[in-house]
């Protein structure tokens, strides 16, 4: 069976500041990351309102380029790996387990959709759905040595069970997540954004996080804590009042236009008095 299609890829070319497709380049793959993760938030509004997350590439395509929408690795991860394959990289989906935040050591559930590009017999991971600390560029596989991208320092460790991503957050090397490269199929897929988007434990289910980044930049919106990080310097942040504040905040700051829906609005309400 072949590969599904992008319906409108001048449309996502253009999102991406380019007027013709271009070249399946290192460099050109260097400006389609560091593009996207500025163009397309990072977002889980869908899993709040308890709405289907539907990962079908037409689904993605109208979510995300007509609806203004963001998305999550899930979606936004499927949806760079077309546009990749499009422009003739030779590119794959990958997975991992996501251990932000976990004690080191720390073995989660497979629930992180990456790519894998291989170009001239060197081996890249790419990344644009990974929220607050997306990587902005991407990273060479095979070698431990420090990778600067344009915001963070990354790193990627080799050990028996695969790999482990590695950011310096604050002259720390902490996890990030765990990968390998054994070969995943839709149903894959399928399986962890269920359990992502559904199960009550789901961190996804049960906060609302926003991310952005930029040149020299990253915004973060965890339920009303809105934050901008700047490299270099000192955090910014701040308290959302309110949701009407928020549904600004989210088409300001992060290009999202919320849907209409009520149920969402008084989801966001409650996470909003919890912060």
């Amino acid at each position: 069976m072949s590969e599904p299609r992008l319906s409108n890829l001048a449309l996502y070319l253009q999102r991406l500041g380019f007027d013709a497709p271009p070249a399946p380049t290192l460099e050109t793959l260097n400006q389609l990351q560091f593009r996207h993760t500025g163009a397309f938030a990072f977002e889980n509004l869908s899993t709040l309102s308890g709405e289907p997350v539907r990962i079908d590439l037409p689904s993605i395509e109208q979510k995300i380029l007509h609806e203004d929408r963001g998305g999550y690795c899930y979606e936004l991860n499927r949806l760079y790996l077309a546009l990749l394959q499009e422009l003739g990289f030779d590119a794959r989906g990958i997975s991992g387990r996501v251990v932000m935040g976990q004690p080191e050591g720390a073995w989660t559930a497979r629930t992180h959709r990456l790519s894998l590009v291989n170009l001239d017999d060197v081996r890249y991971i790419t990344d644009v759905g990974f929220g607050g600390m997306v990587p902005t560029a991407p990273l060479l596989l095979d070698t431990p040595a420090e990778q600067l991208t344009p915001h963070e320092p990354y790193r990627i460790e080799q050990h028996e069970d695969g790999y482990t991503l590695r950011a310096n957050v604050g002259g720390e090397w902490r996890a990030m997540y765990i990968f390998d490269l054994q070969r995943q199929e839709e149903i894959d897929y399928t399986v962890g954004n269920w359990y992502v988007s559904t199960h009550p434990e789901s961190s996804f289910a049960r906060q609302l996080m926003v991310a952005r980044t930029g040149e020299g930049w990253r915004r973060t919106l965890n339920n009303g804590s809105f934050a901008i990080h700047r490299i270099g310097s000192e955090s910014e942040r701040r308290q959302v009042a309110g949701v009407d504040e928020l549904v600004g905040l989210l088409k300001s700051e992060f290009g999202i236009r919320m849907p209409e829906h009520e149920p969402l609005k008084r989801v966001l309400e409650r996470l909003m008095v919890a912060t």
